[in-house]
């Protein structure tokens, strides 16, 4: 599979979560989903999203949609 293919694989499944409501479940998944990949692993965004997860401004359903399709 190809970086971006692996990219887009992880977002389907962690907007899954939010489009049920499930914002930790959607940034755990992304996270977990992220390091299966060798061009993903060390994804930028993972360690900034972590920082908005803790800040609380990811605990929107809008919010955390807009920071995951954002992955580039």
């Amino acid at each position: 599979m190809t970086r971006d293919e692996h990219l887009a694989w992880c977002k389907r499944r962690a907007l899954e979560y939010v489009d049920h409501g499930n914002l930790l479940q959607a940034w755990a998944s992304m996270g977990s989903d992220m390091s299966k990949h060798p061009e993903t692993r060390n994804h930028p965004g993972l360690e900034l999203g972590m920082g908005l997860m803790m800040t609380g401004d990811l605990s929107r359903k809008d919010a955390m949609r807009r920071f995951i399709e954002g992955f580039q």
